[in-house]
């Protein structure tokens, strides 16, 4: 049976650290109104040259870095994201080239907060089937961008990032467990940006209502959380054969402190079972999953034979809880000089290619215009 290992991980968070103080100074909230209500400190925001694909690419090398592993040997890039840099293309294409992903399919997938979880099933299932060998996945956004900050309810909650996983054929049972993934399209109202879609194609007067921007009713948000992952993680756990007990780690997305507590008490794991970075990160949406994961493995708290579980939940409504046994060493190996010389050349060549490409689709189109032309 094939297997989809996780062997590299990694993560980037914009340099700008936003903190509750700065907040303070834009709506009227307090730094201990929003610590008390959503654990959260301080978040990342991304700079003016910082966009969702930057972010993830940053992430995807570290990944790469980690796995020791030539970005020529990826198959298809999975990017999950609310934020793409544009309508169209996807990010993953953006990614695909950055990195010199040079045979490596690429695609997005939109499942808002859980959409990491997805993705990570998508791939894992493709590995699984024999279709693909190697596969990076990346949660990114870059919700910033999308904030109204003159909304309490919503500009205290977000904050910018992007997490990685590298997967790769294996034999070992490791990697996914089990998934459980799900849906309420009725709730669509309770998470969403009404205009700059295909239903209201954005407008001045649209912009001028702030309609491009994140609206959330926050109580609604707030109870369908709690039940999402509580009720999927059961439902996973058991799928995989495994007792809430077997869980080593509990990783849920970062969205707020009290529903963390409020669902790992449902579920009666241990504090010391839950990892939480909330209140550093604030919500990075699908980036908070991957983020925490690899601060986990920072920490030492991520062993070979672990049992993890990732839950996610947010706009849709959608959900998705997964179970990851994990299968390889995660101790930091030093990164031998000659390697990271290697590396360096790979992203210059990553440029150049990318540079030679345009630049060849140009020389076409006039040889096809002169052509037709007879000039």
């Amino acid at each position: 049976m094939t297997y989809a290992q996780i062997v590299g991980w990694g993560y980037a968070v914009p340099a700008r650290t936003m903190t509750n103080f700065e907040i303070e100074k834009m709506v009227d909230t307090s730094d201990e109104w929003i610590r008390t209500r959503t654990g959260i400190s301080e978040r990342r925001i991304a700079g003016p040259k910082e966009t969702t694909a930057t972010l993830a690419t940053r992430a995807a090398q570290n990944a790469l870095q980690v796995a020791d592993l030539s970005p020529s040997k990826v198959d298809l890039v999975i990017v999950a994201t609310s934020t793409p840099d544009y309508p169209l293309p996807s990010v993953a294409s953006i990614i695909q080239d950055s990195i010199g992903a040079s045979r490596a399919g690429a695609f997005d997938i939109n499942a808002a907060c859980s959409g990491f979880i997805y993705a990570l099933a998508v791939a894992s299932g493709m590995i699984a089937s024999g279709i693909y060998e190697t596969i990076l996945v990346i949660g990114a956004d870059t919700l910033s961008r999308m904030i109204d900050w003159t909304d309490r309810s919503t500009c205290i909650l977000f904050g910018d990032g992007a997490g990685a996983l590298l997967l790769r054929k294996s034999d070992c049972p490791t990697g996914l467990r089990a998934c459980v993934l799900g849906s309420d399209g009725s709730g669509v109202g309770s998470l969403y940006i009404p205009a700059g879609g295909s239903r209201a194609p954005l407008t001045v007067e649209h912009v001028q209502n702030r309609q491009h921007l994140i609206k959330m009713k926050g109580s609604e948000v707030y109870r369908f959380a709690i039940q999402a992952i509580t009720q999927a993680t059961q439902q996973a756990v058991q799928q995989a054969g495994l007792t809430v007990d077997d869980i080593d780690l509990f990783i849920p997305h970062q969205a707020n402190i009290r529903i963390i507590q409020a669902a790992a008490k449902a579920l009666k794991i241990p504090p010391e079972k839950v990892f939480s970075n909330v209140h550093r990160y604030g919500n990075t949406s699908t980036a908070s999953i991957p983020i925490a994961l690899c601060e986990a493995i920072e920490m030492g708290k991520v062993g070979v034979g672990a049992n993890l579980a990732l839950v996610g939940f947010g706009a849709g409504l959608a959900w998705g809880a997964a179970i990851v046994q994990w299968g390889v060493d995660a101790t930091p190996v030093p990164v031998a000089w000659w390697k990271s010389v290697i590396r360096n050349i790979h992203s210059r060549e990553a440029v150049v290619r990318s540079f030679a490409l345009r630049t060849q689709r140009r020389l076409d189109a006039l040889r096809r215009f002169n052509g037709v032309n007879g000039i």
